[in-house]
């Protein structure tokens, strides 16, 4: 009976590995570690700061309409993942920030944030989404009130 379940174990344990294996997967995927400073200097010098603000943090004034800044960092119901702030970057149009004005979505159809791809090199995506990550702070879960009936 042992080797029976031991044989089981191991096709299950085989078959769970198998589920896992895709060309696309980026578990395994890691960046370097990077630096705040210096994705504060790539947020300005990727004009980043023509449609975003960030919380606590003295840059240029953004110059589009003020119902088109989107505000990075602060209070959030969800913390942004690197992951998620890496898709944010090199792929806006994936998911749109809550933060953005649904009038500006609408007239574009799309976001409106440009693809920098081209421009940027990883090591300021990667300083970029360590500048940006810290900046974000989980907001307390609701709290539900319970009387006694």
């Amino acid at each position: 009976m042992k080797t029976s379940l031991g044989l089981v174990l191991a096709a299950l344990a085989v078959l769970t590995a198998a589920c896992d294996f895709n060309l696309k997967s980026t578990r395994r995927f890691r960046l370097p570690q990077g630096n705040a400073d210096n994705g504060k200097a790539a947020f300005v010098a990727l004009n980043c700061t023509t449609c975003h603000t960030v919380t606590g943090v003295d840059l240029p004034k953004p110059t589009v309409e003020p119902t088109a800044v989107v505000g990075l960092g602060g209070e959030v119901a969800r913390l942004r993942t690197y992951g998620d702030l890496l898709t944010s970057i090199i792929h806006p149009t994936h998911a749109l920030s809550e933060k953005m004005n649904p009038l500006a979505v609408k007239a574009a159809g799309t976001s409106p944030m440009p693809v920098v791809n081209d421009r940027m090199t990883v090591t300021q995506m990667v300083d970029l989404v360590t500048f940006l990550q810290p900046r974000y702070r989980q907001l307390p879960p609701p709290v539900e009130w319970y009387y006694p009936l």
